[in-house]
């Protein structure tokens, strides 16, 4: 069990699970462990408590963290022989351990971390002492399966988070405090935007009314981009043959996150987990020459996965999403120069949604692993091809093995928000593969038949995800373009309410997404509200708006912009909007 590779800060965070770990048995007597390791902003552990363990019992765990902390136990490494290892766990009744023990490869030395009377089993590395370990904070408390698997008991996972500075902990926790107020989940629910029923079930978003028009501003703009790129539109069903995915390989690879196959006669259907198959029957269902190729075909198709109940999350984690997904054929000269019109196109999208910080990441396949399909040169040239695009575009990239697609490699651009977390958006994947599988054709200029090159990519990744990330990065205060209503318009009497209607009517006419607030209610509650909804704009209308044919204008979060004429507002708009209509 080889020492592992670890930052800094990866190191002090893995230390810290193991210092909660030794909390957790001492306040606890007779818990199992699991695994403890430090992730993205934090660490977590799986334990098995003899009881169970509350978030109120959480300041009783960090105190006794800090108690153990404060003896300067020294963290000594230990390393033994497997029957000695296997030995020592079974004597210390961590059932877990066994198990992982039995799964480390025979040739691997076993290592273990001991601290004061705790001894656990751990690759490492770990800080030198416990009194290094200062600045920590316990987070939450959530279920997980043992191994991910759910057949598997539910075990208690404890989060927190390390720094090596109490002023790096003070900033974490503001961010964090932010981001509670940003969440998704809850802004979704006030702003109108979407909810989860459980009668319609885990994981599967009903969008209300601006939530649907948000959807359809986001369809709007991605299509209209589209078609000026030359993309096909298409439409495909929600099911499909079973065999339709085993010839894609998708049944074999990920049938455990697929919905059960649907017996309709003699012949089995699934809900569909993926759209690229359909779309290649799109491409077979005629001969296609290389002067047809580039073929963009392009769909906002819904698919479906069962996801593990744990590891749903308001629209950022689902069971049904909607993927801005599209399937492009091409030669294989065709190949690098369609690469980077597709990622032009994802760079220009992430401008448009606000989201200008980005970083790219190049997966490719693990030579070690038997996850992926298609033979080694098919891997070698799309891997190639990728490689050659970026540096051919200049694109700062990382390259993450293991991080490919099944059938290929693939681009990922990683979007930074407001709060500095990245999220995984657009995807661009080379695929030699699928063409192969499906047996497709186009013929070339020598009159013979020739394998096109896929090129599968979605700016958005889903519409569903998309819409959540936004929702945080914005705090539900969306620029106008995207804002579901733009312009809000508040009549001080009943008299005004006429007005108002007319402005509304002009304003629609114009294009722009508008409301009357015509409740009998004074102008200043009406506005607290409209702030509330995070409304770009409120028109207050009165008599003197009436008689000179204005309205005056507040913004939201600025106030009041003075009284202007209808045409100059709607200018106004245009400018705001950089003359787009979506």
């Amino acid at each position: 069990m080889a020492q592992a590779t670890m930052t800094d800060l990866e190191t002090l965070r893995h230390s810290t699970a193991h210092l909660m770990a030794q909390a957790v048995c001492e306040l606890f007597p007779g818990t199992k462990l699991a695994i403890g390791p430090p992730i993205e902003d934090g660490f977590y552990y799986d334990v098995d408590p003899p009881q169970p363990i509350t978030g109120e019992d959480l300041p009783r765990i960090e105190e006794r963290m800090r108690e153990i902390a404060a003896r300067d136990l020294p963290i000594e490494r230990i390393e033994l022989p497997r029957l000695d290892a296997l030995r020592l766990v079974r004597e210390l009744g961590q059932d877990y351990k066994v198990q992982i023990i039995e799964e480390i490869p025979e040739e691997e030395t076993i290592s273990f971390y001991r601290q004061g009377d705790f001894i656990d089993l751990c690759r490492g590395p770990h800080v030198e002492r416990t009194s290094q370990i200062k600045h920590f904070k316990l987070l939450s408390i959530a279920g997980a399966y043992w191994r991910g698997d759910a057949r598997n008991k539910m075990l208690t996972r404890l989060y927190g988070t390390a720094w090596f500075t109490e002023e790096e902990l003070h900033d974490y926790l503001q961010r964090m405090e932010e981001a509670k107020r940003r969440d998704h989940r809850k802004l979704g629910r006030e702003l109108g935007i979407f909810l989860i029923s459980p009668e319609v079930g885990s994981g599967l978003p009903l969008w209300l009314p601006k939530g649907a028009i948000l959807r359809d501003t986001l369809e709007t703009f991605l299509k209209k981009e589209q078609l000026k790129r030359g993309y096909l539109p298409v439409v495909t069903p929600h099911i499909g043959k079973l065999d339709l995915y085993k010839t894609s390989g998708h049944w074999y690879k990920y049938q455990e996150s697929m919905f059960h196959p649907i017996q309709v006669e003699d012949e089995e259907y699934m809900l569909k987990p993926m759209n690229c198959p359909h779309h290649i029957q799109i491409y077979k269902s005629e001969t296609r020459s290389y002067r047809d190729l580039p073929l963009r075909l392009a769909e906002f198709g819904t698919v479906y996965r069962y996801e593990q109940s744990g590891e749903l999350g308001g629209l950022t984690r689902v069971r049904g999403f909607t993927v801005d997904d599209s399937h492009i054929f091409v030669t294989p000269d065709q190949l690098e120069d369609e690469f980077k019109n597709v990622v032009e196109l994802v760079l220009y999208v992430f401008e448009r949604l606000g989201l200008e910080e980005y970083h790219a990441r190049v997966g490719l396949r693990d030579p070690k692993s038997d996850k992926y399909v298609g033979s080694d040169e098919a891997w070698e040239q799309a891997q190639q091809a990728i490689l050659l695009a970026v540096e051919h575009m200049g694109i700062q990239y990382t390259v993450a093995e293991g991080e490919a697609a099944f059938y290929g490699p693939k681009l990922d651009f990683l979007a930074k928000d407001c709060l500095g977390r990245m999220w995984q958006l657009g995807t661009v994947q080379v695929d030699y593969t699928l063409p192969e599988r499906f047996d497709l054709e186009y013929i070339g200029p020598d009159g013979q038949p020739h394998r096109p090159v896929m090129i599968h990519r979605a700016p958005f990744g889903s519409l569903e995800r998309l819409i959540g990330i936004l929702i945080e990065h914005y705090a539900g205060a969306f620029p106008l373009w995207l804002a579901p209503v733009q312009v809000i318009v508040l009549p001080i009497a009943d008299r005004h309410v006429p007005y108002a209607q007319q402005i509304r009517q002009r304003l629609e006419e114009e294009g722009f997404r508008v409301e009357v607030d015509a409740r009998n209610e004074k102008t200043g509650f009406k506005v607290r509200e409209a702030e509330l909804q995070k409304i770009p704009y409120m028109l207050v209308v009165g008599d003197r708006d009436m008689t000179n044919q204005t309205v005056s204008v507040r913004k939201r979060s600025a106030g009041d912009q003075g009284a202007v004429s209808l045409e100059a507002f709607i200018a106004r708009l245009r400018e705001e909007m950089g003359g787009k209509g979506y």
